[in-house]
């Protein structure tokens, strides 16, 4: 059985994911694993202050984790198994 506070954090993430640049936002990490913010801003074409307030939410949510090398500061998802969601929506959306 699941624990109550293990249910409240998935419920957490899953909450953080759900906007559609984010959802965008952990595809495209799953795909390049880790990548900057000006990356990120560039390859979904939003400005860098949406990217970072996405990045934002997302990190204080335990969805992604975050390395700074020199000046720049790489995202990455903290739990790659979280593109599996992504996934499954997209099977979900294929056979509506």
């Amino acid at each position: 059985m699941i624990e109550l506070k293990k249910l409240e954090n998935a419920s957490e993430m899953l909450k953080a994911i759900a906007h559609p640049m984010r959802i965008a936002i952990v595809n495209l990490l799953s795909e390049e694993k880790k990548l900057t913010v000006t990356e990120i801003h560039e390859a979904l074409k939003i400005e860098q202050a949406v990217a970072s307030h996405h990045l934002s939410i997302m990190k204080n949510k335990g969805v992604l984790s975050q390395n700074r090398d020199g000046k720049n500061c790489f995202y990455f998802l903290k739990h790659p198994r979280l593109s599996q969601i992504i996934t499954c929506i997209e099977k979900c959306q294929n056979e509506i």
